[in-house]
């Protein structure tokens, strides 16, 4: 898979504002699974509306898990999460959210454009409006010329996309990705890296960014949270000093190996490099 070269971001924006995005507040959150034992130990965390944060840690640790206690989509055995508009800081339920995960789960039968169509056509949009709807982010993934092929023609990297774009198309104040590009090779993986960090830009909508990378986190991020090993528990909480406005040459540079360090150090101090502690349960 190819991409063009960036486009300078003043094009790269889109004409509509960007969603309103959320904070995020954690407290006290721990969980044990019935069979597996404890798999997180109390989680405190405040992440900022607008911010882009990347969650490591070792194999196991619970990483997908506070994912899926943020998205709603199960609950904590104890703490709470609270999802708080930027407007007027009142907590609400109602914040959009989008979750991309590891495999693009596009379906087979449908069009790239009508797959990016499905979440707003599942919330009552005709088919007609939510196709037009689905161009933008089609477009802010650079995927217009492709809209009318079918997952099967696709390269993984361009089926990624598309899932992306599937999850920008409803405007959500949340963005989760869990390791969404951990299948694509390392080139398709670093463009695709700086067109995430370039769809942030534009958008600001709050990112948790779930990866084993320690670069990919370092390049996307504004904010590194690194956890030990199961229960996890957050170890590391590191702001990431970086320009605003990242490139691929950014890796090669002292700063950028230095911010990576950081990381490394604390995840190998809490059984990240150390295999014979890993669960066989799910939990990543």
């Amino acid at each position: 898979m190819s991409l063009r070269s960036p486009r300078p971001l003043s094009q790269a924006r889109p004409s509509w504002e960007p969603a309103i995005s959320s904070r995020v507040v954690i407290r006290g959150v721990s969980h044990a699974f019935s069979t597996g034992g404890p798999v997180l130990q109390g989680i405190d965390l405040d992440l900022e509306a607008g911010s882009f944060v990347a969650l490591l840690g070792p194999s196991g640790c619970g990483k997908s898990t506070l994912l899926r206690f943020i998205s709603g989509l199960e609950a904590p055995s104890s703490g709470s999460i609270s999802l708080l508009p930027q407007a007027d800081g009142a907590a609400g339920s109602a914040a959009k959210l989008a979750f991309v995960f590891q495999d693009a789960q596009l379906l087979p039968w449908r069009s790239v454009l009508d797959n990016v169509a499905l979440p707003l056509e599942l919330q009552g949009v005709s088919r007609t409006d939510a196709r037009e709807r689905a161009r933008g982010p089609l477009a802010e993934v650079e995927l217009s010329d492709v809209h009318q092929r079918f997952p099967d023609q696709l390269s993984g990297g361009m089926r990624m996309r598309v899932s992306i774009a599937r999850a920008l198309v409803t405007e959500p104040e949340i963005l989760l990705l869990d390791e969404p590009f951990a299948a694509l090779d390392e080139l398709t993986r670093q463009r695709l890296d700086e067109r995430l960090r370039r769809l942030w830009l534009a958008r600001r909508m709050t990112v948790i960014f779930v990866t084993h990378a320690l670069a990919e986190a370092a390049f996307l991020a504004e904010r590194a949270l690194v956890m030990s090993r199961r229960p996890g528990r957050i170890v590391l909480d590191q702001p990431l000093e970086l320009p605003l406005e990242r490139t691929m040459e950014l890796r090669t540079q002292p700063a950028f190996v230095a911010q990576t360090a950081i990381l490394y150090r604390a995840l190998a101090a809490h059984g990240a490099l150390d295999d014979s502690h890993t669960p066989a349960e799910a939990g990543a």
